[in-house]
């Protein structure tokens, strides 16, 4: 299953800002609408992995796992 989010983007001045409208504190600054676009893609992957990495860490043993819909 494909999972999309939502990038908002705009140019100011020479730089392009964007943020990831669904995960607060993604977000990036490049010279280019591309390059915004693929930091963008890399930096909310990393921020996905790691509030995993957090949520396991901080339920310790005997979790579970479900997938949940909206």
């Amino acid at each position: 299953m494909k999972k999309e989010y939502t990038a908002i983007i705009k140019q100011e001045g020479d730089w392009w800002i964007g943020w990831i409208e669904e995960i607060p504190g993604v977000n990036c600054q490049e010279s280019t609408r591309e390059e915004l676009l693929e930091s963008l893609r890399v930096t909310l992957k990393e921020a996905l992995e790691f509030n995993r990495q957090e949520a396991i860490s901080a339920v310790g043993t005997g979790y579970v796992e479900e997938k949940i819909a909206i």
